[in-house]
């Protein structure tokens, strides 16, 4: 099947999005502006630069000499009128504009396929910088951003914005998953239960019973080519920016985008608001970046994460992501790829899983820090709950969750993680801290039966001045007397996700290593009987409960392992308690 007729299926699919010159270019063309019309000052069209906007001629060119010309002059808006401009690499420039007109589509160019040496009409993306002393620090993806559809290094002031599309058809999906199946190695990727070398992972869980077992043969990514993201003059992000300051990205969409569809790194004063993005990688990574805005999003990532603050090593040296607000989003992993920007909504059948991945997550790449953030009024669903991992040495802390609703979820809705990985530079990467996290007003239904929330230091480093209020956690139930008695592996030097530590002691909270631990108005409901305590804790000192509804079974709400000062108030899981210290006791 070659290209044109991939596009003229896409059209099919997506032509409401403004994806129907792709396929049809006389649509976009016949509702285009003549392309010597007048534009307002200081607007530039990318037509008057020799853009067709047909969807099959190459307009990297075209848009590129547009951008300089407005750098040139000091700034100013590069307008896309309606259209299908297939491009390869863009390259931003300080105080220029992008706008998307409705209609408008900015389509990447078909990479190189392996053993191939260009791409469509002989094109290539823009070469990935040259590999650094710290590029085994974090996966390939995070350590390039000039083999993208969109870049800019080192700028100032710019904006994309409209209600157009960026539409990443082109770009391989990332490293790991994105390169094509090599024999023995077909179940890599995240979430799988193989590494990137084939290995089994230490850990990895078993999918569930009610699961089919993962087939990557049935992945449901669509017909898309398998470009191998390391590989010259393939593209792997759709915007990526590096070292700038005073960004606005606003109210476009992004269809399968790459490996990011936006990855920043040490990028300040960020906004990004009312972005829909239907991806089959990570949705918005905002890495070593400060003042940043993500509000009123809409993000469907079922193979990975949807917004996801990272603090890496890859500017090559640790930069905490700090002052950020993520508000009033929509996140999940549960819809087909291309299904939520087409108004159809379709989940994935049961022979045709994702990994469901979805959700926000800080980390993983945590060498620098996560401080001073609030996470608020966003809504999960069909994917993973909350994550907050300092792995690599980094300091999070003075973090606040609140106002969530979260429905149908892959694993319990809180994952807390202190650990040992270290992924950084030897001499200096020690154990980090994590601190002072306040998580308030949240609501989850129907939470797995496998697992419930995490939250877990290691040996002699602790989760320390944790406060949960006003939580409602419904589950669905079914955990058996032997799962109860279950002691989950400490792990403290493997990729920290909620799977890898096996099935919980717990159906509700499994606390281990907290120091300082306040839960007020937490309830625990379970849809059938579960065996399991509702509440596993293991290593905890100063321990507050204060309000707590659970289900007191035959083996109680509370299994106590090594705990001291804890106190038990006013609930309806246990009676009043207090215990100076206890090891082995069910309350």
């Amino acid at each position: 099947m070659n290209y044109f007729d991939s596009m003229r299926r896409d059209f099919l699919r997506f032509g409401s999005l403004g994806i129907a010159g792709a396929a049809f270019p006389a649509i976009a063309l016949g509702a285009s502006k003549p392309r010597n019309a007048p534009t307002q000052p200081g607007v530039l069209d990318v037509r008057q630069f020799g853009a067709t906007g047909d969807g099959k001629t190459l307009d990297t060119d075209a848009v590129n000499k547009a951008i300089e010309a407005a750098a040139a002059a000091g700034g100013g808006v590069v307008l896309f009128p309606t259209g299908t401009y297939l491009c390869f690499s863009i390259r931003l420039k300080s105080n220029v504009h992008l706008h998307l007109e409705q209609g408008s589509t900015i389509l990447a160019a078909e990479s190189p396929k392996p053993g191939e040496t260009t791409g469509y009409n002989g094109g290539t993306y823009d070469a990935a910088e040259p590999n650094t002393p710290w590029e085994d620090y974090q996966d390939y993806g995070h350590n390039h951003w000039h083999n993208s559809l969109i870049w800019g290094e080192g700028i100032h002031d710019i904006s994309i914005t409209g209600p157009g599309l960026i539409y990443g058809k082109g770009l391989s999906f990332g490293a790991g998953p994105g390169r094509p199946p090599v024999a023995g190695q077909e179940g890599s990727g995240p979430g799988s239960a193989r590494s990137g070398n084939g290995q089994p992972q230490q850990g990895a869980a078993a999918p569930p019973a009610n699961r089919p077992a993962f087939n990557p043969a049935r992945m449901a990514r669509g017909d898309y080519p398998m470009y191998q993201a390391e590989q010259p003059g393939v593209g792997n992000k759709s915007i990526a920016l590096k070292n700038c300051y005073n960004v606005v990205f606003r109210d476009f969409s992004i269809l399968k985008g790459g490996h990011f569809g936006f990855l920043l790194t040490g990028v300040d004063n960020v906004t990004i608001d009312n972005i829909k993005i239907d991806t089959d990688r990570d949705g918005i990574d905002i890495d070593c970046c400060q003042n940043v805005r993500v509000s009123n999003c809409t993000v469907n990532s079922p193979w990975d994460d949807g917004i996801c603050p990272k603090s890496s090593f890859a500017l090559g040296y640790a930069r905490p992501t700090r002052n950020v607000t993520i508000a009033n989003n929509f996140v999940t992993g549960w819809y087909q790829l291309g299904s939520v920007l087409d108004g159809s909504w379709k989940k994935f059948p049961a022979d045709r899983r994702a990994f469901g991945t979805g959700r926000i997550k800080c980390g993983t790449e945590s060498n620098g820090g996560f401080i001073n953030m609030t996470i608020t009024g966003n809504v999960f669903e069909g994917c993973l709950g909350y994550a907050l991992e300092s792995v690599d040495g980094a300091l999070l802390e003075d973090v606040t969750i609140s106002n969530t609703t979260m429905r149908d979820l892959g694993c319990g809705p809180l994952f807390l993680r202190l650990g040992s990985r270290l992924r950084g530079p030897k001499d200096t990467t020690k154990v980090g801290t994590l601190r002072r996290v306040l998580i308030s007003n949240l609501e989850c239904y129907n939470a797995p039966m496998r697992q419930g929330s995490i939250m877990s230091g290691i040996p002699d480093y602790p989760i320390e001045d944790l406060k949960l209020d006003n939580v409602y956690i419904q589950t669905l139930g079914g955990g058996t007397a032997d799962m109860a008695q279950v002691v989950p592996p400490e792990d403290e030097t493997v990729y920290p996700e909620p799977g890898r530590f096996g099935p919980m002691p717990a159906s509700g909270f499994f606390l281990r290593h907290i120091r300082n631990l306040e839960m007020s108005h937490v309830e625990v409901a379970n849809a059938i009987a579960d065996a399991r305590p509702a509440f596993s804790l293991y290593g905890v000192e100063r321990a507050d409960f204060f309000a707590i509804t659970a289900p007191r079974n035959a083996g109680g709400a509370f299994a106590l392992h090594n705990v001291k000062d804890l106190r038990v108030g006013w609930s309806r899981a246990a009676a009043d308690t207090t215990i100076e210290t206890v090891d082995n006791k069910v309350l």
